[in-house]
């Protein structure tokens, strides 16, 4: 019995260690120029969506422009949403002018932004284990 007991925790750790990982390859399109950065943050929690950024369990990334694919790996299966920013002038947040968005931004699911940014619904992407690969096409309001 105690042989057992002994190996219990020896089992979970093998078993949480074999959990199947995710990986999530993000093209973009309809990039305006190479200028700048972009800005990707990729959210579980629909209360910290479109800005994750107060979100401690969110995936962050920050890359040059020019950059190709963007993987996020390691992640658990399951559901998400992507806010993606053209930071082109490097001052850190989606300028506007007049309330409307200066700078690019575009969602996993590509919707159609009119006024305010989509719910986390109309964006959820579901990543199953292994690679799912995905494009989002940006969009310029000014």
């Amino acid at each position: 019995m105690m042989d057992r007991l002994a190996a219990a925790p020896l089992l979970f750790v093998t078993l949480a260690g074999n959990a199947p990982t995710a990986e999530l390859e993000i093209r973009l399109e309809r990039l305006r120029n190479q200028r700048g950065v972009l800005h990707l943050c990729l959210t579980r929690n629909p209360a910290h969506f479109p800005d994750c950024g107060k979100d401690p369990q969110a995936v962050k990334r920050s890359i040059a422009s020019a950059a190709g694919p963007i993987r996020f790996t390691g992640l658990a299966a399951g559901n998400y949403a992507l806010a993606v920013m053209h930071d082109e002038n490097r001052n850190g947040k989606l300028d506007t002018l007049v309330g409307i968005p200066r700078e690019g931004f575009g969602f996993s699911q590509n919707p159609v932004v009119r006024f305010g940014p989509p719910r986390f619904d109309q964006v959820r992407l579901t990543i199953g284990a292994g690679i799912t690969r995905h494009t989002v096409r940006m969009q310029y309001l000014l």
